[in-house]
């Protein structure tokens, strides 16, 4: 069997010009509304402007109004935003509890592979309890994980793909 070559998005690129993708609520999906918000950069600290950014949420559940799935481009400054419903805790490994958080995908050109991150919310208690990012002993490293609140119900984080401020990724 021959390998072949890696395409970081394949023929579904031209979803990202359907805008309506970004926002998770579009269906009527009921709960506390909010915004996340960030920037991709790259580790000179430069803006990735073409990039592919998805959530996955397991919290609400999916049903006919939430698809507990979004995807969205980058912008001309490396930002994406998506409009979703905010999750809650989760079960996790054994008898654990994960702490309120979205797994995030970046697609770009460059990368041979996605990358898989997650989204954590500053501030909340179930942070301090969460067995995945409990596997991150540095907090300077631990905090590329966490959104910060900008305005009420407005969250945003940046995604940095090198550097000093290399946001933890996760192998899948």
């Amino acid at each position: 069997m021959l390998a072949t070559a890696s395409q970081t998005i394949g023929p579904y690129w031209h979803l990202l010009e359907d805008r309506s993708w970004a926002d998770l609520t579009r269906f009527g999906a009921a709960g506390e509304v909010i915004t996340v918000s960030g920037r991709v950069i790259d580790g000179a600290g430069n803006p990735l402007t073409d990039a592919c950014v998805e959530i996955w949420q397991a919290s609400p559940p999916a049903s006919e109004n939430f698809s507990g799935f979004g995807r969205a481009a980058t912008d001309d400054a490396g930002v994406f935003r998506f409009k979703t419903i905010r999750p809650s805790a989760l079960p996790g490994p054994g008898n654990s509890l994960q702490a309120p958080h979205l797994a995030l995908t970046i697609l770009a050109r460059g990368l041979l592979f996605q990358l898989s991150t997650r989204i954590y919310f500053d501030g909340d208690h179930a942070n301090e309890n969460d067995p995945i990012l409990a596997l991150i002993e540095d907090p300077a490293r631990r905090a590329t994980l966490l959104a910060k609140e900008r305005e009420t119900g407005s969250w945003h984080i940046d995604i940095s793909l090198q550097g000093a401020d290399e946001t933890v990724f996760f192998e899948i």
